[in-house]
């Protein structure tokens, strides 16, 4: 009561010390229904087909909503429906303190969120990086239903025969190495929980003051929604998408991929950046050497 009188602002409960109490970081804890955060654009009745996007790691629906959305022509937006999703932990979506983050609750929630409320029986899916592992297993899931595959920087690691392929993953993920400084981040993320969760206190929690400062250091002229998406999720989401998704389904990315080459129909085309410094262009190669690329 003293902290929410001197604060002057009304406080909403957060499951641990280093998550955000503000009104974007909680506003589902006060929603009836326990839904991932859904942007949906396009004509409800008449749409020929429908288009979900997954977006990355530490990251939100606005990826999308801020930089692909506004440039689809009026053609696109009267033929397609468009769902932006904020994943599990992130963005305006849930943030359960008692998940594990693991892939079958994010799959269940996509089912809940997109597929079943807004009836969609066939999409095509647009992903980015640890989207694109939720993505294939969605596509492997509902094998008749996904259309076409669209991915960005795909974390597709090959695993020695006889490794341990969640440990392989997480050595080429975060190499323990100081530099370039995002792998230095990335190595820090993996290997050190109680760092981490530091750093979510200081940038997480506090993630309204860099906004602020943001905009006072660029007078405004710069949008902050990637500050938005980098910020605004808990530790506890952060650690176990990483370690559950990324580096956990290393063993089943093969299954994925030879189900999708096998017995899918659906087109698949990849995009990967070639100086990319966190997730290798290899990744994209080793990718096209299990499922070549199937363009419409």
């Amino acid at each position: 009561m003293l902290r929410g009188k001197i604060g002057g602002q009304q406080l909403h409960p957060t499951s641990r010390w280093s998550d955000c109490d503000c009104m974007f970081c909680t506003r589902w804890t006060t929603s009836s229904k326990q839904t991932l955060f859904v942007r949906a654009e396009g004509p409800k009745d008449k749409a020929k087909e429908d288009v979900l996007f997954v977006h990355g790691f530490i990251s939100s629906s606005a990826f999308w909503t801020e930089t692909l959305f506004p440039n689809f022509s009026n053609a696109v937006k009267s033929t397609y429906r468009l769902f932006a999703i904020d994943l599990l932990g992130f963005g305006r979506s849930p943030k359960p303190a008692d998940s594990l983050y693991t892939l079958g609750e994010h799959l269940d929630m996509i089912e809940q969120s997109v597929l079943e409320p807004y009836k969609v029986k066939s999409f095509h899916i647009v992903a980015h990086s640890l989207g694109c592992i939720l993505a294939l297993a969605l596509a492997v899931k509902h094998p008749g239903s996904v259309k076409s595959l669209t991915l960005l920087a795909p974390p597709y690691y090959k695993v020695p025969k006889g490794a341990l392929a969640a440990q392989h993953v997480m050595k080429q993920v975060a190499p323990r190495r100081v530099w370039p400084l995002i792998t230095f981040g990335a190595s820090i993320a993996c290997w050190y929980e109680h760092i981490t969760r530091a750093v979510c206190l200081v940038i997480c929690k506090n993630h309204r003051l860099w906004e602020f400062l943001t905009k006072l250091v660029t007078q405004n002229r710069i949008k902050t929604f990637l500050i938005e998406g980098f910020c605004c999720h808990t530790h506890n989401a952060a650690w176990h998408t990483l370690h559950n998704i990324i580096c956990g389904t290393g063993s089943k990315l093969d299954g994925y991929l030879d189900s999708v080459r096998d017995h899918l129909k659906c087109d698949v085309n990849i995009f990967h950046g070639r100086n990319d410094e966190l997730i290798p262009v290899e990744c994209s190669y080793n990718f096209q050497q299990k499922v070549p690329s199937r363009p419409s």
